[in-house]
Order: C-alpha cells, then structure tokens, then sequence
C-alpha cells in the first residue's frame, strides 16, 4: 500500500521531534540539536537497504538542491502543524510526540513491510538515545549531574511502547 503525503511528513517529523521531546524541548541545547540532526541522518548509513528511511531522508549526495528542499518542506509542515496545535512548551511537545509515535506504528503496521517497521523503530529509537546522552544535565560547570535524566529515560520508554517496539536498541 502507498504512503500518502501526509504518512510520509508524520514518519519523517516523529524522529525530530523524538529528538527534541528527548533533550532539552524545543529548543535544546547545541549538543542535543547536533546530535539530533547527526542521528536523522546516521538513518541512511545504518539503514542502507530500508526503502522507506531512504524516501524519508533523500541522500545529499545524489542531490544536495533536491534534499534540501525535502527537509525545508517537512520542517515547514511540521512546524506549521505544532503550531495550530498550540504546542508552546516540553509537556506538550512530548504529548504530542507520543501521539505521533503511535499514529506512526499504525501507519507502519498498515503499510510498511516487517523489516522496515522495525528499522524504521530502531532508528527513531536511537535518535531519542544519542540526543539523550548528548549532554550531562544538573551538573555545575560541567561538574556532576547525570548523563540521562530520569524524565528522559521515562519518555524513551514511553516512545518505545507507542512505537510498538520489543527489545532495546
């Protein structure tokens, strides 16, 4: 069954806003948003033969102009889609990105093959993992503080679930 356009901008937005439900909010911090960004597109070198990550994430290789224009249109529906939700704040971005987690699985289960459903969870899975240990929080000057927060280890179980995803990444 063939991915809609609105099934493809909902699988491609769930792991940037994994990333940003996973670190610091919205915003995050310059390590959260590097790593954020790094682990999207690590999607392509770990995932080489999922045809649905490489439809997601089109490589810049083969064309910068073309893949940069796919990215600047989904981060514009995405946005524009947080934005008539009200979505201003980290409780409501994770409400919202535990929604789309789930609409994700059931577009996944629906139209995906097995093997990419499941690449496609351990990838958004991953990404929510590597933003999380970005960097320390709580600590003073780099002193102290914990690696990942218990909040954010409650919400990557929280997103493993609404995923529909088994054993850890």
């Amino acid at each position: 069954m063939a991915y809609t356009e609105d099934d493809l901008n909902l699988l491609s937005t769930v792991p940037q806003l994994i990333g940003s439900a996973a670190g610091s909010g919205l915003f995050g911090t310059g390590k959260e948003l590097f790593a954020n960004a790094n682990a999207i597109l690590d999607g392509l070198k770990s995932y080489p033969g999922n045809a649905l990550i490489k439809q997601l994430l089109p490589d810049p290789k083969e064309d910068r102009a073309a893949a940069v224009e796919k990215m600047r249109k989904t981060r514009d529906w995405a946005m524009a889609r947080l934005k008539a939700k009200g979505i201003d704040n980290a409780e409501k971005l994770r409400a919202q990105t535990l929604e789309d987690a789930r609409a994700a699985a059931s577009i996944l289960g629906a139209k995906a093959s097995a093997a990419e459903a499941e690449e496609y969870r351990q990838w958004t899975l991953s990404i929510a993992e590597k933003v999380a240990n970005a960097a320390t929080e709580g600590g003073f000057l780099g002193l102290g503080g914990v690696q990942v927060t218990p909040a954010e280890k409650s919400l990557i179980l929280d997103i493993r679930k609404a995923l529909g995803a088994s054993a850890a990444v």
